[in-house]
Parts: structure tokens; C-alpha cells; sequence
């Protein structure tokens, strides 16, 4: 029997429709045409269930970590939910040490989304795979009706491995550690809210939106004694330096003036009454080290490019209360608390 005439995808006027996830022919066209296309691997043509994957060298132990991206809006500055999704996740495997093998990707499109535009995403998830080294093995797609979801959103899952007899916990940090940034924070944060909100800034705000796996890999080289590494992704730093003080069972003492936030970002936070604390980051690290290897941690990092306003800003302390606080610009002192309720919600 003649197989029915599929036409090539419109990928220019055309819209996902609710057959693209219903299992015939129409998502089997999706997924060659647009995702196999983009993400095209060996393992990936294979076109089963799974993928059978090369075990990683002899002692390594796996590391899987898995995250959704809802973002809005879907493109922003310096990225988008594509790239975001791959970044995400490889970032998830990066503070844990590891090293990034493998990614599997799940989409969940709303009927009516232009192809075109998923066309970019996934043109740019390609590229952001691509670029850190790490192929898409397997994925999945469904389409939900008109007006039940939100154009597109994206799960990641990422397997990597790490080194035997390594072990970075947020439970490792010690009074007397110091603890370091890589960068400036609130770039991501900021970007969505000035684009979400439309705000007529003086300077473009750009997402800081990274695979880490590199400059991880640089810190434990630098910092034999790394404590920990961590992503100071929603809740920003603020909640992420709160986490580590409860699994430690420490304090943290900040040092506002060491702190680097960019002029921009700084500026569009006093306006807005915000916290750049409290403000989401996708491309830096929080890293604790013993307090003799930090000047060593910070002029590596200064070294890579994604490291380049690393800045010691402050050290570990042992507090029952297990508090963060901050000693202001002004000379007094502040308490750097969890974000109560949600200051931007669909961040990444």
C-alpha cells in the first residue's frame, strides 16, 4: 500500500497542531524534520525508546540531575528557553563535579505554537549542546490543547560522571572557609524583568545565561580542597547561601563592598525596590574553599572567560542559628534571608 503524501513542515507559517503529538505519521515528520535535524547523533537516530549509552571511564560514579523550563517570555536577552534548558541542566551536573556526557530533552507544545519560533528554540538548544560537548541521546514530545499550556515547555536530563573519592555537598562547608563568586549577580533576573516588564533602561541588560562545566573543572583544579560548588539560580544567592548555612549547620559573614553587581543591573534594582541577592543567575558559580586556597581559586577563575569578576566576598562562620549576614557599605550589619514568596515568577 502507498504510504500517504506528507507535505515538508512550514516551518515559516506553520503551527504545531494536536496531530503532531498524537503518534502517526505527522509526529513522526515533527521529530525528523525539526528535531532530528537539530540534534542529529548516532545515538539519536537510532530512533528507539532509549538510548544504550558507553559507560564513562573505569571509578567514575553517575551523576544524573534533571530540570523544567517554563520561562516567560520564551526569548530574552543573551538566550532563550532553549538554550536556558541545556544550560540548566549541564550546570546541575557541573557544581556536582561532574562530567557532562549525556542529555535527554522533553517538550510539552501548546497546539497553535508557530513552528518557526520552535524552530529557534530548538536551533538553539542544538547550539548550546553542541557548544558545551554534550549530544541530546533521546527525547520526547506531546502537544496539549489550545490554551492549556503556554506555547512551549522544556525538560532537560543530563548524565555525567564524576571522579572517584570526589565528593562537593552543601553540607561540607567549615567556619573559617571563604565563600566566592564568579561573577556579577542578578544578570538573568534582571534581563527578564526589563524585557517582561518593558522598562526603558539607559544600558541593555543581557542574560549571564552558560555551561559551567568548564570553569567547575578550573576550581577543582585550582582548589584542592573545594568545600562545594553551587548555581545561584532562583532565590539567587541569597537563598543559595541560606541552603548551604541549614546543611552546614554554619553562618556566613558577606562583605557588601566585595560583592560585584553590575552598574546596570545595581541601577534597575534601586529602581524597582529589588535585591540583586535575591535576583536569578545562570551563569556563575558560588564556590567555599578553605580560606588558604581562595586567593589561588579566584585568580583561576579570573583566567576563563566566564570568570572574569570573580570575587571573594566573604567567609564561613560557625553560628548555631545558622544565619547569613552582611556587613553593609555603611558599616553596620544585615540579615541575607530566604525571599519570601516569589519576587519573579517563570524565571527559567
Amino acid at each position: 500500500m502507498k504510504k500517504p503524501y506528507l507535505r515538508p513542515l512550514d516551518l515559516r507559517h506553520g503551527c504545531v497542531d494536536l496531530s503532531h503529538g498524537g503518534g502517526g505519521r505527522a509526529m513522526a515528520q515533527l521529530i525528523a524534520e525539526l528535531f532530528g535535524c537539530a540534534f542529529d547523533n548516532p545515538w539519536l537516530r537510532r530512533g528507539d525508546d532509549g538510548a544504550v549509552l558507553p559507560a564513562p571511564a573505569p571509578g567514575e560514579r553517575l551523576v544524573l540531575a534533571t530540570d523544567a523550563h517554563v520561562v516567560s517570555p520564551l526569548f530574552f536577552p543573551g538566550g532563550d528557553i532553549g538554550s536556558l534548558s541545556v544550560h540548566g541542566t549541564l550546570n546541575d551536573l557541573a557544581v556536582m563535579g561532574a562530567r557532562p556526557l549525556y542529555l535527554a530533552a522533553s517538550f510539552i507544545l501548546e497546539e497553535g505554537f508557530p513552528l518557526a519560533d520552535l524552530q529557534r528554540i530548538v536551533a538553539s538548544m542544538a547550539a548550546a549542546a553542541r557548544g558545551a560537548g554534550v549530544p541530546v541521546v533521546t527525547g520526547d514530545t506531546k502537544v496539549v490543547e489550545r490554551g492549556k499550556g503556554d506555547g512551549v515547555f522544556i525538560t532537560t536530563t543530563g548524565l555525567g560522571a564524576v571522579a572517584a573519592g570526589r565528593d562537593l555537598s552543601g553540607a561540607n562547608a567549615c567556619p573559617g572557609d571563604a565563600v566566592i563568586v564568579s561573577g556579577t549577580l542578578g544578570d538573568h533576573g534582571m534581563a527578564i524583568m526589563a524585557l517582561r516588564e518593558s522598562l526603558a533602561l539607559e544600558s541593555d541588560i543581557v542574560s549571564d545565561s552558560a555551561a559551567l562545566h568548564g570553569l567547575a573543572a578550573l576550581a577543582l583544579e585550582a582548589a584542592p580542597g573545594l568545600r562545594l560548588l553551587r548555581d545561584p539560580t532562583r532565590g539567587g544567592l541569597a537563598a543559595t547561601l541560606n541552603e548551604i548555612a541549614q546543611q552546614s549547620g554554619v553562618g556566613m559573614v558577606l562583605d557588601e563592598a566585595a560583592i560585584p553587581v553590575a552598574p546596570q543591573v545595581a541601577a534597575a534594582c534601586e529602581f524597582l525596590g529589588l535585591d540583586p541577592l535575591h535576583l536569578a543567575n545562570e551563569g556563575k558559580l558560588v564556590a567555599v574553599c578553605p580560606a588558604t586556597e581562595a586567593a589561588g581559586l579566584v585568580a583561576a577563575l579570573r583566567t576563563h572567560p566566564l570568570g572574569l569578576q570573580a570575587a571573594c566576598i566573604g567567609e564561613v562562620i560557625a553560628d548555631a542559628h545558622r544565619f547569613v549576614q552582611m556587613k553593609t557599605v555603611l558599616g553596620g550589619r544585615r540579615m541575607v534571608d530566604w525571599l519570601a514568596g516569589e519576587q519573579l515568577p517563570r524565571i527559567c
